[in-house]
């Protein structure tokens, strides 16, 4: 089944709408991957629906597996670069007879590899329909990120429990590639990027390395090495970073691509003396999950109608507010994405540039030689943009000029730090921009946060307790009937108790909550006379604006979220 036929079949059986179909035809020829691997990344429909719909089309059985119950010893019976190449994964042998699962049980070179495979090894063959999901994690025993570690680190003869101050000699492993340090690095960052971190973290203990991952925004502890191990592999990760090794007084800042996991990923490196030694801090910037499209950061109901209109207007700010981590750059990077035309000239500065955006002109700022956020925004307007996108309004400079930007023609995207989207105009009015300019340069303001997804694997549905109905009624209160009229009481929740999938945590990714103030008229009588919290809250109010809590919830009940995550992360 190609993939033109399997997107037919979604469309037909109205598992997307055609506009989010039509752009997946886009992305598969752009990005050179199946729809399938973009569907599961996306998470556009649960990957056992795409296994079920793909089973009654090619009439072959479809079986779910528990990867992590496969036997090692069966592993060994397909080899790694078979299994990825083909879309297969061992399933079971027994009585002379080899169960193989496949994503494409109609591909022909995936039957006579497994053919062949079953005739090495003189067994009779039997074939079932596996889902994507399943078939990555079968990928992941194939790389066992922890014994692989404990090999390189046997190999190295280190001891536990010696002081980081001691150091094995580098020389030993300087241009061999297969070197125990070398690899203990390669194999921590693949991990990363298979585990889907944001971040990897590198410290040096009194007597140990520890090795962190930030996943869906919790740091985990992945790996703890022998001290003796802390300067070496921080050494590697500086000479790929183009660092200076003999430098571990003051913080450095470097970067570095690679391909892993047929796929090119971005890492940001930066640098922390401590008494123990350097410690890393490493961003990882996957495009595959970092750049998200506009249709995947699901807006809901209102809150879709005034950002599409907000983006098809031909000047004005568009201003994105959160908290650190709460994911207002991958917002902005979405809009860049909606707005990318060949007629549309777009010019970003940004602090670091995370992400490479064909078609986008980007620049990153440099403080320490005077080309900052004002600097740079003064010669941007001297390159004719279209779109401004401006990485953070920091300063009371960067905040006029943004505003003079949006008054003379230009559409600006920007961030800024406040608590919710009404916050938006007293913040830009301490930032000394006069009141008046703002109902004129202002859009839309957005405030967000990032949530956790639950598990489709082990979510299932319950009736809310008596508490947690008033809580949601309550929410629903202010809605618009359209909204309400698909959540019908006694109101159903979801919760994950955790599986092997999810690695027991009943969260897997992080979607985002948003609340979206329009400028109207009434909002700039309110600026012009004297704008306060409250009376924007009570314009946001007759706005009909989904408040965070209301969108979170809306999300819950469709079962995307859990409810004790929404209602911690939001205010009523």
């Amino acid at each position: 089944m190609t993939d033109d036929q399997l997107l037919d079949q979604i469309q037909k059986q109205g598992l997307l709408p055609a506009p989010t179909v039509a752009r997946l035809r886009r992305d598969i020829l752009v990005n050179n991957e199946s729809a399938e691997a973009i569907i599961q990344r996306e998470r556009l429909i649960p990957d056992v629906k795409i296994a079920e719909l793909k089973s009654a089309l090619t009439n072959v059985p479809y079986q779910k597996i528990d990867a992590a119950a496969i036997d090692a010893k069966l592993l060994g019976f397909i080899p790694e670069e078979t299994v990825r190449t083909y879309g297969v994964a061992p399933i079971s042998l027994a009585d002379n007879l080899f169960i193989v699962g496949m994503l494409h049980p109609d591909n022909t070179k995936a039957q006579d590899a497994v053919k062949f495979i079953a005739r090495q090894n003189h067994v009779n063959l039997g074939v079932y329909l596996i889902s994507y999901g399943d078939w990555e994690a079968v990928i992941r025993r194939y790389s066992p990120y922890r014994s692989e570690i404990a090999k390189a680190v046997q190999s190295l003869n280190v001891k536990e429990g010696s002081s980081n101050q001691l150091a094995i000699d580098l020389a030993a492993v300087k241009g061999n590639e297969d070197a125990p340090v070398i690899k203990i690095v390669a194999d921590t960052l693949k991990e990363a990027v298979f585990s889907r971190a944001s971040d990897v973290h590198i410290e040096p203990e009194e007597k140990s390395l520890r090795i962190r991952f930030r996943i869906d925004g919790d740091l985990r502890q992945v790996a703890s090495l022998p001290a003796e191990l802390a300067q070496p592999i921080i050494s590697r990760v500086k000479v790929i970073s183009s660092l200076k090794i003999d430098e571990t007084r003051i913080p450095q800042d470097g970067r570095f691509r690679s391909r892993l996991l047929d796929k090119d990923v971005d890492f940001r490196v930066s640098t922390f003396p401590t008494p123990m030694g350097e410690k890393v801090a490493i961003r990882v910037l996957d495009p595959t999950t970092g750049l998200k499209n506009f249709d995947s950061l699901q807006f809901r109901y209102k809150n879709l109608e005034a950002v599409k209109a907000g983006l098809e207007k031909p000047f004005g700010m568009i201003l994105l507010t959160g908290p650190t981590g709460s994911g207002k750059t991958t917002t902005l990077y979405s809009f860049l994405q909606e707005l990318n035309k060949e007629s549309v000239n777009i010019v970003s500065l940004e602090d670091p540039v995370e992400y490479f955006v064909s078609g986008v002109n980007q620049s990153q700022v440099r403080p320490e030689i005077g080309y900052d956020f004002a600097s740079g925004l003064r010669e941007i307007l001297r390159q004719d943009p279209d779109v401004i996108m401006v990485g953070e309004i920091r300063d009371n400079e960067t905040a006029g000029l943004a505003v003079q930007a949006a008054l003379t023609g230009h559409i600006v995207l920007s961030t800024l730090h406040t608590n919710n989207a009404a916050g938006v105009v007293p913040r830009l009015i301490d930032m000394k921009v006069e009141p008046f300019l703002l109902p004129v340069a202002m859009n839309l303001m957005i405030s967000q946060r990032l949530i956790g997804v639950l598990c489709p694997n082990c979510k299932a549905q319950e009736e809310a307790s008596a508490p947690m109905q008033e809580i949601i009624a309550r929410a629903l209160a202010g809605l618009p009937e359209e909204v309400t009229a698909s959540y019908a009481k006694p109101y159903k929740i979801w919760r994950a108790p955790g599986c092997t999938v999810c690695k027991g945590k009943g969260i897997q990714g992080r979607a985002a909550i948003f609340e979206v103030l329009r400028m109207t008229p009434q909002l700039e009588e309110i600026i012009v006379s004297g704008s306060t919290i409250q009376k924007i809250g009570q314009e946001a109010k007759r706005q009909g604006m989904i408040t965070l809590r209301q969108d979170g919830i809306i999300k819950v009940l469709e079962g995307l979220l859990p409810l004790e995550e929404v209602l911690r992360e939001t205010e009523e």
